[in-house]
This record gives C-alpha cells, sequence and structure tokens, in this order.
C-alpha cells in the first residue's frame, strides 16, 4: 500500500511513459478512427483487462444499484446478536446488528466517488501544468517541474491527517467545508496525486511540440493555446486515461489507509476503510466484519490495476506499429 504520494513505482510509471513518448510517435488523435478501434481490438484481446473491467462493472452496479436493494445501513436490531454470513444476511452483521453487505455497499459509493472524483480532478491539474510546463520549457519548465518533484516527495498520510484534523473550514460567501467529508477528502487527495501526471504530460508534449504538425499550426498563425488545446493534448489521451485509471486505484488506498488510520470518512458515514478500523479489533471472533471490507478493496484496486494495463497495452505506439 503506498503511503506517500509520487513513491517510486509513481516515478518509474512516468519515466517510462516519458520515454516510451520520446522515442516513438504520438499516440491516437480523436480523428483517427481507425487507430482507436484498433486499439479497442487490443483492450479486449487483453483477458486479464477484461476481467478487471467486468468486475469492476459488477462493483458499481452493485454498489450504486444493488445498495438501494439492500436492508438499511444504519438499521440496528439489537434483539439480535451479532452474526456470521447466513441466507439472511450474506455478509453478517455488525456488533451494533447492522447488514454487513449493506454497509459495505453504501461504503463502496462513499470511497468509489471518492476515487472517481479524485482521478478526475488531479488529471485536470496535472495535464494544466504537463502541458504548460512541456510546452513552453525553459525556465517556465524547471520552475513548474522543480515544484512537482517537490509535492511528489510530501509525504501524504502526515499531510492529510493534519488536513482533516482542522475539521470545518470556513469558505466565507462560498459557506463551509469539511475537510473530513467526502468532498473535501476528494479535494485534498486531488492536491497530492497530480504529479506522475503532470510529469506524463510534459514528457509527451516535449516529443510533440517538435513535430510537423505542430509547426504547420505556428506557420498559419494559430496561438499557443489553440497549438496546445487542438494539437498536442490530443495526442497525450492515451497516457493521460491510462494514468487517471491508475490514480482511481491509489486514491482507493490511500483514503482507505486515512479512513482506517481514523482522519477519513467518519463514521455514522460507511466507506471501506472506516469499515476495517471498526472491526480490527474482533477479528479474531467477528472474522466477516474484517474479510469482507478488506476482500472489497483489494479486488477493487487490483481490478483497476488489470484495467489500467490493458489500456496502456493497447494505447503503446509500438505494439500499433507491429500491428
Amino acid at each position: 500500500m503506498s503511503m506517500r504520494v509520487g513513491d517510486e513505482s509513481g516515478r518509474a510509471r512516468a519515466t517510462a511513459i516519458d520515454a516510451t513518448l520520446l522515442a516513438v510517435d504520438p499516440v491516437l488523435t480523436p480523428e483517427d478512427g481507425s487507430a482507436w478501434r484498433a486499439a479497442g481490438r487490443r483492450f479486449r484481446r487483453h483477458p486479464v483487462a477484461m476481467v478487471g473491467l467486468g468486475f469492476l462493472v459488477v462493483m458499481v452496479l452493485a454498489c450504486f444499484a444493488g445498495a438501494h436493494f439492500a436492508p438499511d445501513p444504519d438499521y440496528q436490531d439489537l434483539a439480535r446478536p451479532t452474526s456470521g454470513p447466513s441466507s439472511a444476511h450474506w455478509f453478517g452483521t455488525d456488533e451494533l446488528s447492522r447488514d454487513s453487505l449493506s454497509r459495505v455497499l453504501h461504503g463502496g459509493q462513499i470511497s468509489l466517488r471518492v476515487a472517481l472524483g479524485v482521478a478526475l480532478l488531479s488529471t485536470v491539474i496535472g495535464v494544466v501544468i504537463g502541458a504548460l510546463a512541456g510546452f513552453y520549457r525553459g525556465w517556465f519548465d524547471e520552475l513548474l517541474m522543480r515544484f512537482t518533484d517537490l509535492w511528489i516527495a510530501l509525504p501524504a498520510i502526515p499531510f492529510l491527517a493534519v488536513a482533516v484534523s482542522i475539521g470545518t473550514v470556513d469558505l466565507g460567501p462560498f459557506g463551509t467545508l469539511d475537510l473530513g467529508g467526502p468532498f473535501g477528502i476528494t479535494l485534498l487527495l486531488s492536491f497530492l496525486l497530480w504529479g506522475s501526471i503532470a510529469r506524463v504530460v510534459r514528457g509527451a508534449t516535449l516529443a510533440l511540440r517538435e513535430r510537423e504538425f505542430v509547426d504547420a499550426a505556428r506557420a498559419i498563425g494559430a496561438s499557443n493555446t489553440r497549438i496546445i488545446t487542438r494539437h498536442v493534448l490530443p495526442n497525450c489521451l492515451g497516457p493521460i486515461i491510462v494514468n487517471a485509471t491508475l490514480v482511481v486505484a491509489e486514491a482507493i488506498l490511500v483514503e482507505s489507509t486515512l479512513s482506517f488510520l481514523g482522519f477519513g470518512i467518519q463514521p455514522p458515514t460507511p466507506s471501506w476503510g472506516n469499515l476495517l478500523s471498526d472491526s480490527i479489533g474482533t477479528v479474531q471472533d467477528w472474522w466477516w466484519l474484517t474479510v469482507f471490507p478488506g476482500l472489497a478493496i483489494f479486488l477493487t484496486v487490483l481490478a483497476v490495476n488489470f484495467v489500467g494495463d490493458g489500456l496502456r497495452d493497447a494505447f503503446d505506439p509500438r505494439r500499433r506499429v507491429r500491428a
């Protein structure tokens, strides 16, 4: 489990993609329909990625649709003792006789919403910073990349713990923001996890800004903003999508770790992390309270990484050349 944003695996992933993009032709453009269809075929032929995608579809449907058919996650039947998995309660009940399956599904809603929100917002931040650094180069690139390196080196868990402990922040005319709530956690993680995407986009932009189609756009008087948005970024969509997918897995792990330590989503709102935290002291007697939330985290993160591997192979320019 990653305890620090931008760890060595993140650096290695960014460096590898940078090197690939600097050495080969650009990836796919939105107008290149045949190339996108070829990438789709390669992805569908990736059995592990398809298994991961299928599991994610089932998990999302279970959490966001199936949860409506599950019992109230906060209903306490104190007349009944805590019980293990049965036909009445598939995942058993907790110490307050609440249905564990319902709490895992509703906790999945929170964890998945946070992870998807982090992936979207951190990708936007990383793409903007990486594209500007790679396109303008020089001192501006050095400034942004040294700031990015500094930000990547920031230890995530201590920083998040301190930020969340602040609690509610008064934003004046915009109201208040609970840094320990789902939206506050999403913002904090987004501001921490954009570094690897920025490095990837910067590497792709460095390679693409010297291409003939960019020179042609300059020759006809296109502005830098138009060149970046219409010519450079569309060619970076492949690595952007891959890294956004991997950020989902990292966000689930960091949010779960934060909640497990008591600094994230607070009870009675369930999340996979605080479900684990609540049950860790009873694992010997009530094993199901720890096993099922833990399996949900493990299998979801594994499935997201499988999908990310499949997307990486599908968008790999070298595979496109060999095809």
